[in-house]
């Protein structure tokens, strides 16, 4: 987890300095590539088993990737059970890796505590706007926009209830993730209102007009959606009722807190309210 906190350059949750971060070239794509969440890193993988990073957008002097999103950690209590399924697309799917991290989930099939730790022992994302290049000038400007927008936020809690396959626009990217699709997607869905008004006055590309709220768990190279969907729906079968909805929640976790990432400087938007 340390060379995963390294790649996202992680910095106290406030950091206020009057220099402006550094500019990254190194940001790991955040989990949402379905709302086309582009970073500066796009995963392609030559014919042989090395992984390499190619840009999705280049890097320009003076410019920084901006991400806002809700954290979400998974709830010890369920990591075995999300670790289970996990070992079986990864049995059965060729290619998986573990989100953010060049680790194959194959190569932790054999040691479940492993599998727990690598692919569920760590910070997720929702993400709340698209990941984009801003200018220097834009920094102080979007991040103070978002607080004001954003400062009141009232605890609600997040339930994550659906196994569900995303590709990128471009397709060289499938993502396995977890769908929000009841408890908390009003407020999820109000947030993203919100940092969509921020972003189109600084003219920065608004999110999707129906975003689906969600973490990913693992990815893999191209488009292997078909064959990862397969699995999903065997496993998703086993949790409906009559009318074809789940009738499980996988976990839950409470809303904490919005951030704002800049670069490698992060910024604390919001913490909850009490009712």
């Amino acid at each position: 987890m340390d060379l995963l906190m390294a790649s996202y350059g992680e910095s106290s949750s406030d950091s206020e300095s009057d220099s402006q971060p550094p500019a990254i070239t190194g940001l790991p794509p955040p989990p949402i590539d379905l709302l086309n969440t582009t970073t500066l890193f796009d995963y392609h993988e030559p014919s042989h088993s090395t992984t390499t990073r190619v840009r999705s957008f280049p890097h320009i002097q003076g410019n920084y990737a901006l991400h806002v999103y809700i954290p979400v950690f998974v709830p010890s209590e369920r990591k075995k059970e999300l670790a289970q399924f996990l070992k079986k697309a990864a049995s059965l799917v060729a290619g998986l890796h573990v989100v953010d991290i060049d680790v194959p989930l194959r190569t932790l099939l054999k040691d479940e505590e492993k599998m727990v730790q690598a692919a569920l022992g760590r910070e997720f994302h929702i993400s709340l706007g698209r990941t984009v290049p801003i200018r220097v000038h834009q920094i102080d400007s979007v991040v103070a926009m978002l607080r004001q927008k954003l400062q009141f936020q009232k605890r609600y809690l997040i339930d994550f209830n659906k196994w569900e396959v995303f590709v990128n626009d471009d397709k060289t990217r499938t993502f396995l993730s977890i769908e929000n699709t009841t408890g908390g997607l009003a407020e999820i869905t109000k947030h993203i209102q919100a940092v969509n008004e921020v972003y189109k006055l600084h003219n920065l590309p608004e999110f999707y007009k129906d975003p689906r709220p969600h973490i990913s768990i693992a990815w893999a190279v191209g488009d292997i959606s078909q064959s990862l969907k397969r699995v999903v729906e065997g496993e998703m079968k086993t949790h409906v009722n009559v009318g074809g909805l789940s009738t499980r929640c996988m976990f839950t976790c409470k809303f904490s807190n919005i951030v704002c990432k800049v670069g490698n400087k992060t910024y604390n938007i919001c913490g909850s309210q009490g009712h």
